[in-house]
């Protein structure tokens, strides 16, 4: 993770029903922006990016970027889709930023090069995108956004479509350039293995508001949300000011009501189910526009028949419930 340099990155930006939101983050760092679909996370990159029209202010050491056109700007950006230029080899590509900013063609060509042999795709500087891989297309983008020496890097959902083992070869490689990047990085995401590992700070958004914003120990700690509290694998249920949250290893499941020293049991429906690790969770949707999720045993799963559409009770002791109060932490 990169180091804050003490400086703050303060936002005031509104889009009309779309976005408005309020926020200072250390200069410096990376920003974790999570948020269901919707949130108004890739609305905020692009205002920031001067992509879409937006109302406010960016300040970034005493200059003001939404005031500023988006060529003047110094902020890279690495899309979900890359959008590299289909006409234009790798190389080209990554030198494109460089080039529109004035520096001469062999410069810009050698500076082009020299982010994709530290990205691990120099040798393929002179291949087209269409002769890439998603990987490979990726680190490219991702080349390119740095080759502009950004104030501001703005990264919407890098790891979006790659196979598994890529993205986490790529995760661990985008960490080990943003430590040694001196801008700032704002990463959209829906992993909390990005937000938790990657970043320095976490900003969570829903319907274009800022909902929880902090340290990622302190978000995942006490999630104000229910999407904050899914991303980190935890059930949390709100009752007024209070958040009620718990782990889905606490959930048990039954196909009748339990009886004894439950406190709190729900009826409800299974609506998904899938492996995960050693175990198999289960997505159970209850009354009133709730759900939960709960992990489950194989054994379990084949001896009930939890199977999408199956009607279940499900339970949780008291004990196993983390209560804080959502004004007091949001405070």
């Amino acid at each position: 993770m990169s180091g804050a340099t003490g400086e703050r990155l303060s936002v005031r930006v509104a889009v009309p029903d779309r976005l408005d939101l309020a926020f200072d983050v250390p200069r410096g760092g990376v920003v974790a922006v999570v948020g269901p679909n919707g949130a108004g996370k890739s609305t905020l990159v692009q205002a920031l990016a001067g992509l879409l029209p937006a109302a406010g202010s960016a300040l970034l050491g005493g200059t003001d970027l939404l005031a500023l056109p988006a060529q003047r700007r110094r902020v890279g950006v690495v899309f979900q889709d890359r959008r590299l230029f289909p006409h234009l080899s790798a190389r080209e590509n990554v030198a494109f930023g460089p080039r529109s900013r004035g520096v001469p063609r062999a410069a810009a060509r050698s500076a082009a090069q020299e982010w994709l042999d530290r990205l691990g795709v120099g040798d393929l500087a002179d291949r087209r995108p269409g002769a890439l891989s998603g990987g490979q297309a990726q680190r490219v983008a991702i080349a390119r956004a740095l080759a502009c020496e950004p104030d501001l890097l703005l990264l919407d959902e890098p790891f979006t479509g790659l196979d598994v083992g890529v993205a986490a070869a790529l995760r661990i490689e985008l960490a080990q350039h943003l430590a040694a990047y001196g801008g700032t990085t704002f990463l959209v995401t829906h992993d909390a293995l990005d937000a938790l590992t990657l970043a320095d700070h976490v900003l969570v958004l829903d319907r274009g508001g800022l909902e929880q914003a902090g340290p990622p120990a302190e978000v995942a700690a006490r999630p104000l949300t229910e999407h904050a509290a899914r991303l980190v694998g935890l059930n949390v249920m709100r009752e007024g000011s209070r958040i009620r949250a718990f782990p889905p290893a606490a959930v048990s499941v039954s196909l009748h009501e339990p009886e004894g020293s439950p406190r709190h049991r729900w009826p409800g429906v299974v609506r998904s189910a899938a492996p995960h690790g050693d175990a198999i969770r289960l997505q159970i949707e209850l009354r009133a526009e709730r759900s939960l999720i709960a992990d489950v045993t194989p054994a379990a799963t084949r001896d009930l028949a939890l199977t999408p559409g199956r009607p279940v009770w499900v339970a949780v002791k008291e004990t196993a419930i983390t209560s804080y109060d959502v004004e007091a932490d949001a405070g």
